[in-house]
């Protein structure tokens, strides 16, 4: 969306607002959840109720027709309140499609009722089993027959399905070998999660290292009508990948708002713990690891806002987009880091939640996308390399 698109608001008052809706939930709540592996249903709750979520569904609507610096802010406040935003992402980064590609009438049936909170889109169906970020060649099928699709196919790494009344599908509607690029020939499909699950989608739980709740899908002839097709059909690849900038940069941002908790909790521990008569804090080994980490999240913030900007001008983002989302998460990694350092066996345990965060923020190297890839993405697109894929 364009600048002139967006609504402007004051950043720091943004931030304390969330803040304060944050403080509600704290530690303890975060800990609890993760021991028993559940959804944080409050809190996703409360962020619907407060208009978060609807943050660039656009006011006529019934958002608040902010831009990604905006939402990026969003997520990252309750990452940097020790919270985790993976939990309810979806429902900004999902709205790029729509609201670029979706129909007047999709628009009109949708938008409205996610913003008011009675309908929930936080599913996103791309990742398969044997094809993994080679998303070209995903081999999950829609056919069309009469006014419906019917796919078959597989899906894996598909997160907060059982929360989620909507998904957002990209599933090959002709096949590979008819058409003249391999990027050609996707389409992009919204999925009644309430109806399909049961009548041909099966959801099969995955229990990962973090609280995450994802799964792999399996759809067999679940029917979808055709009025659900976003867009045109076989364009959906370029369809997500507007929609992939946008995801880098919020995920940039909640690795921003992980690396600054770390940094503040570890900042902390080392005025307070004393060792050998002197806060440890004293101690250069653990001031200029500190000190590096707080430099490297630092610059990564800075990046995050050069991409989000960029992206609510209208202007071509890709690039910083991606870098963004790779200075922030290894930062973010690093800060985790120094901070168990800092904490010593302490950071092992869990009521100093270090190491729920730990776990949490490592994800960012591998998804939504991963380093290495992010790395081939500069090298072409950028330095004028040769393709490595």
């Amino acid at each position: 969306m364009a600048a002139t698109q967006t609504a402007r608001v004051d950043l720091e008052a943004l931030r304390a607002s969330v803040r304060a809706l944050c403080a509600r939930f704290d530690d303890a709540y975060w800990r609890e959840l993760d021991a028993r592996r559940e959804y944080p249903e409050a809190f996703v709750q409360a962020l619907t109720e407060a208009g978060y979520l609807a943050a660039l569904i656009p006011e006529e609507y019934g958002g608040a027709g902010l831009g990604i610096t905006e939402a990026s802010v969003i997520l990252e406040e309750i990452n940097r309140a020790g919270g985790n935003a993976g939990a309810c992402h979806a429902q900004m980064y999902t709205m790029g499609t729509i609201l670029r590609h979706g129909s007047p009438e999709q628009k009109a049936r949708y938008l409205p009722e996610i913003a008011a909170g009675r309908l929930r889109l936080q599913a996103f169906g791309v990742t398969e089993p044997t094809t993994g970020s080679d998303t070209t060649h995903l081999k999950t099928t829609a056919v069309r027959r009469g006014d419906r699709y019917v796919i078959n196919g597989q899906k894996v790494f598909i997160s907060r399905v059982q929360h989620s009344d909507m998904m957002l599908l990209l599933a090959r509607t002709t096949p590979l070998e008819a058409v003249r690029r391999r990027s050609e020939g996707l389409s992009v499909f919204l999925v009644d999660l309430r109806e399909a699950v049961g009548r041909g989608l099966s959801v099969q739980p995955l229990r990962t290292m973090m609280n995450h709740e994802t799964n792999a899908l399996f759809f067999d002839n679940v029917e979808v009508p055709a009025e659900n097709l976003i867009g045109e059909e076989g364009q959906g690849f370029r369809y997500i990948l507007d929609g992939m900038n946008a995801e880098r940069i919020l995920i940039a941002a909640e690795c921003v708002g992980d690396g600054y908790w770390f940094i503040d909790r570890a900042t902390r521990y080392a005025k307070e713990r004393v060792v050998f008569g002197r806060p440890i804090g004293q101690n250069q080994g653990i001031a200029f690891p500190l000190a590096r980490a707080w430099a490297n999240v630092r610059a990564a913030d800075l990046m995050r806002f050069e991409a989000a900007a960029r992206f609510d001008r209208g202007e071509p983002c890709g690039a910083e987009a991606n870098v963004a989302k790779l200075l922030a998460s290894e930062a973010s990694w690093e800060a985790a880091n120094v901070a168990v350092q800092t904490y010593g066996g302490y950071g092992f345990v869990a009521d100093m939640d270090i190491e729920r965060k730990f776990r949490e923020t490592r994800l960012y190297q591998v998804a939504p996308i991963s380093t290495n890839l992010i790395l081939a993405y500069v090298a072409e697109h950028v330095l004028g390399l040769p393709r490595s894929y």
